[in-house]
């Protein structure tokens, strides 16, 4: 485990996100990763910020919007089956982790585990949080939300950020 200064990787980061990333977040006792395609890494506040976007429809959102942190685990290796694996499926109705045959790993500086893959991973404690206003919304982006299910925007304030 080798920590990494978060601006020194995020231009990678962020061309990986695009392919997907795991974002991982624990409440009580249930644990729950899902594929994501779009996060801002940067500063706000004067602090290292990782903002990431859970719609409300999809069963993270029931359980970020109870935790106090989340995870990012990106990977440098080929991850393709896994994340669209978790892109599809719910934790509601499917063990992912199991399903894909990943592990978790305890984290060092927030309760929410990461997942136990060679990559880039980010802790994050959750500092701001937003729900999209449609009002408020250019109608350019309705084709996204053909469904009204609107994202819920995190503000995570990097704890760690280190690649295993």
């Amino acid at each position: 485990m080798k920590d990494i200064d978060f601006m020194a990787v995020y231009e990678g980061v962020l061309k990986q996100i695009k392919e997907g990333a795991f974002l991982t977040v624990k409440a009580g006792k249930q644990l729950n990763t899902m594929t994501i395609g779009w996060a801002t890494i940067g500063f706000a506040w004067r602090k290292p910020i990782m903002m990431v976007m859970v719609r409300n429809s999809r069963h993270t959102f029931s359980l970020i919007e109870k935790a106090a942190d989340f995870t990012v685990s990106v990977p440098t290796g080929e991850m393709k089956k896994e994340i669209a694996f978790c892109g599809t499926k719910s934790g509601r109705d499917v063990d992912k982790l199991k399903e894909c045959g990943l592990k978790s790993a305890p984290s060092r500086k927030v309760v929410s585990p990461i997942i136990q893959i060679p990559g880039i991973h980010f802790e994050c404690r959750i500092v701001y949080k937003n729900a999209i206003d449609p009002a408020r919304l250019s109608r350019e982006y309705d084709p996204i939300y053909p469904e009204k299910d609107y994202h819920t925007l995190y503000f995570g304030e990097i704890q760690a950020c280190y690649e295993v």
